[in-house]
């Protein structure tokens, strides 16, 4: 169980002081990590109709999670505590890793507006219709790298989970050769979990078989110089990816090892690229028909167009 704290960890002052801003974010902390939700942050989440989730196995592998549910599924009873009406289906390993206690990382995002709040907290409750999270750390993400798109309810049924990896078949391997974002969850011994979204042109992922093994590289863009996930790693090289395919509501849920490329030949070669992450898949878990939304054409975030292509 993660301590409260409105500071950053090592890793992350490790990351910051790598890219020379460790000074002006130890100064900025106490005004954007908060031990609580502010007023807007909650209104936010409530009117949401998903919510990602990254969590960690027996095994300490991270992995990201989408709950859904009609909007108010998410209820801030007071601004230290987040209730949610949902429960992951049989087979996603968020089921494993939600026990009371247990650390969660929460991201709230709406595509269409391209706003995103992130809270990462404690399980203090849990039950047959869903669980409650004690606030650990809470805070707001610019708007960068996401695609506007807008969800429309629409009627699916789930089919069963499927396991996957560590080598994906050519079906596995499209959704992601043609995704335009990720979900990424890491975590750090002693600092919580946490899950945060990516942004990227299409097949901005780049998707290799090394070793029977397949083998994931993304670039790493500039952003808010947090460093949350990029700090996680450099303590717990390990990584959960969820890719959403938007035309049939499929989820493709990976874990795997994590590594940072600083530098180099490749880093250079990827325009906008401050760093690259690379992710050597060890399991996964794909959903056909998971999500219940049809999406408008995707509008692509304006900082994209400065970025390359692999």
């Amino acid at each position: 169980m993660s301590a409260i704290t409105t500071s950053w960890h090592a890793g992350e002052v490790a990351m910051q002081r790598a890219a020379g801003v460790d000074e002006r974010l130890a100064e900025l902390a106490p005004r954007v990590l908060r031990d609580h939700m502010p007023e807007q942050h909650r209104e936010f989440f409530e009117q949401l109709p998903m919510l990602f989730v990254g969590s960690v196995d027996a095994q300490q592998r991270p992995w990201a999670s989408v709950l859904i549910g009609w909007p108010g599924f998410i209820a801030t009873p007071d601004a230290r505590h987040m209730r949610v009406d949902a429960l992951p289906r049989h087979g996603d390993p968020l089921r494993g890793g939600l026990a009371l206690g247990a650390d969660l990382g929460l991201l709230g995002i709406e595509p269409a507006t391209r706003r995103r709040n992130r809270m990462n907290g404690t399980v203090v409750a849990l039950d047959e219709a869903g669980f409650d999270v004690r606030v650990d750390q809470s805070f707001g993400n610019c708007p960068q790298y996401i695609q506007a798109r807008s969800p429309r309810w629409v009627e699916r049924v789930p089919a069963e989970a499927v396991e996957v990896g560590p080598q994906l078949d050519a079906a596995a391997a499209h959704v992601i050769a043609q995704a335009d974002t990720l979900f990424i969850a890491s975590a750090a011994p002693g600092a919580g979990v946490d899950v945060s979204h990516r942004g990227g042109r299409p097949g901005f992922v780049r998707v290799e078989t090394v070793d029977d093994c397949t083998v994931l590289t993304f670039p790493d863009f500039r952003g808010n110089f947090f460093f949350n996930t990029l700090g996680n790693l450099a303590m717990h090289p390990r990584a959960g990816l969820l890719f959403a395919d938007h035309a049939t509501g499929g989820v493709l849920q990976l874990t795997g090892r994590a590594a940072i490329i600083a530098s180099g030949p490749e880093v250079e070669a990827f325009a906008g690229a401050q760093r690259l992450v690379r992710i050597e898949v060890e399991a996964g878990v794909w959903w056909a028909q998971a999500l219940p939304f049809a999406w408008s054409e995707p509008e692509q975030a304006p900082q994209l167009a400065a970025t390359g292509r692999w």
